[in-house]
């Protein structure tokens, strides 16, 4: 392989973290009315035929260091209502920040990856902003966005103006992306981990099934990153008495794609609290859980009373301890849903809750008649 200049750095060195992650759904104002109401985002700008965009209809949410942008097609021919109606409303983009789009797309090019889209420049009178975008498993992609010469606000083409107000509801909180999950098909795992190693990732954990399992499915899972705040775990569902979680995902979702998202809190009692009190619905563990886990990780000064009160998941490892919940589906179909997150100096991802997690889901999974 000839290097191509500028490729000798790993893509991965040049993320920076987090741009935003899109969504393509079929009524982009009802599901930016959904995010805004039930979990506390703030519409912050949009694009659309008033903006000179006649091809989609663009909410940016942002909460803390979180940006979701919400994108509906409005012709019969958008390529977004062809996805949408095959896999339903997903997330579609996982767009880093980079310190230059265009050789981070040459390094991932020259590494294997395959082009969604070309260095492109978008311009206003704020500036410049360049992007590229490779595809990864299923249909999803990864955005490189380039901000050094563009001062705006997100995006030439979006107005921060005659938004709508911001919803009522207590503040909830939520700070940042932790990590994204991705589900890819059975056999399929070790492929694309073995793609992200070559954009430069690492691996942080590997999980089996034996790890991850309950009496009727598993999975295999292991989590890459760039050591620079982008975590992204992958999953394959393993052989198991019946249907595990992740084939209902591949099955519903009809391929690959971001399975969840969680969303990091420095105060998750204020944020469950604030999210159930807005009616969203999370998986819930049994009593039997919770005696378990007080009896062994009592020791713990964490505020039981209220975990217990709004069924906030306790994990502990040697580097410290995390606190999760994670939500139902939040669309039609069974397949992406909210986890959120406090870490309190774990770096892991709730091993010791892994086999509740599954028993709730595979009693949501029977109430489809899918497990």
């Amino acid at each position: 392989m000839t290097a191509v200049e500028g490729t000798t750095i790993a893509p991965a060195s040049h993320l920076k973290g987090w741009d935003s992650l899109e969504f393509y759904v079929g009524n982009a104002r009802a599901t930016a009315g959904f995010l805004t109401a039930a979990f506390g985002f703030r519409v912050t700008a949009y694009a659309g035929p008033e903006t000179g965009r006649d091809d989609i209809a663009s909410y940016l949410l942002e909460q803390g260091d979180i940006r979701f942008v919400v994108t509906a097609g409005l012709t019969p021919d958008s390529p977004i209502w062809t996805h949408v109606r095959e896999h339903g409303d997903g997330a579609q983009d996982l767009a880093f920040v980079v310190d230059d789009a265009t050789a981070t797309y040459e390094a991932a090019l020259a590494r294997g990856a395959r082009s969604v889209r070309e260095p492109y420049e978008l311009t206003d009178d704020q500036g410049t902003l360049r992007l590229a975008a490779i595809g990864t498993y299923g249909e999803t992609k990864h955005t490189f966005v380039d901000r050094r010469d563009y001062l705006g606000y997100y995006c030439p083409g979006y107005v921060t103006t005659d938004l709508p107000p911001e919803p009522a509801g207590t503040p909830v909180g939520l700070e940042r992306i932790d990590h994204v999950v991705g589900n890819v098909e059975v056999g399929k795992l070790d492929e694309w981990v073995g793609f992200y190693e070559s954009l430069g990732f690492t691996q942080l954990r590997h999980f089996d099934e034996h790890q991850i399992a309950t009496e009727y499915s598993a999975l295999r899972s292991t989590v890459v990153t760039n050591g620079s705040g982008v975590t992204m775990p992958l999953n394959e569902p393993a052989a198991g008495l019946k249907r595990s979680q992740i084939q209902e995902y591949l099955d519903t979702y009809r391929g690959p794609g971001v399975q969840h998202i969680a969303l990091g809190t420095s105060d998750i009692v204020r944020a469950i609290s604030s999210l159930r009190g807005r009616g969203v619905r999370f998986l819930e563990a049994n009593d039997e859980y919770f005696r378990d886990v007080r009896s062994r990780l009592n020791q713990l000064e964490v505020p039981w009373g209220d975990i217990e009160e709004l069924g906030i998941l306790v994990d502990h490892e040697p580097d410290g301890y995390l606190l999760q919940l994670f939500t139902e589906p939040i669309t039609d179909r069974p397949t992406v849903f909210i986890e959120i997150i406090q870490r309190g100096g774990a770096t892991g991802f709730g091993e010791g809750n892994f086999k509740a997690l599954f028993e709730s889901i595979e009693k949501e999974q029977e109430r489809r008649g899918n497990l």
